[in-house]
């Protein structure tokens, strides 16, 4: 009998679920990459890290989010680009799980500014879409061993089999 991480399909399933990831972390770059300000004083609304971490953070992790979209998409490093982007969600569920335990109203920062806390107030469905987003990296960290894409590509074009 097979086994479920060796299953061939897994390839398949993870393309729709690379995809989708992917997207929504370059969708969640976009404005932090526009407006670093804004977004700043989004990470500063938290209350969780020391004001000389802010500016750093605000200015790193829309590219660290870019790269992991980009990877996703395209299938190059897909296991650790899985990884990085579920340490990511696990950093901004802790960060909405304290501010909801603070009784905090304001929005999660993760697709605009605290400008729209309305359109995007953190609640507990975003813990729940954040999780699903967890579960989806995860899968494709555990079972996306030879990812469809361009790293598979290459190799197919790098590798000459002997004859």
């Amino acid at each position: 009998m097979r086994s479920i991480l060796t299953w061939q399909g897994h390839g398949w399933l993870c393309l729709p679920a690379r995809i989708y990831l992917g997207c929504i972390f370059l969708l969640a770059c976009v404005h932090k990459i526009a407006h670093p300000g804004s977004f700043a004083i989004d990470i500063d609304t938290y209350d969780i890290l020391p004001i000389q971490a802010v500016n750093l953070m605000a200015i790193t992790l829309p590219w660290v989010e870019l790269v992991v979209g980009l990877f996703l998409l395209l299938g190059v490093a897909t296991r650790a680009a899985a990884m990085a982007g579920a340490g990511m969600l696990v950093m901004f569920l802790a960060a909405v799980l304290v501010a909801l335990a603070r009784g905090m109203d304001m929005s999660c920062g993760c697709f605009a500014s605290q400008a729209v806390a309305n359109e995007d107030p953190i609640s507990y469905w975003t813990i729940l879409r954040d999780s699903a987003w967890l579960v989806t990296a995860m899968y494709i960290a555990v079972f996306d061993r030879r990812a469809i894409g361009l790293a598979r590509l290459a190799e197919g074009l790098l590798y000459k089999p002997h004859k």
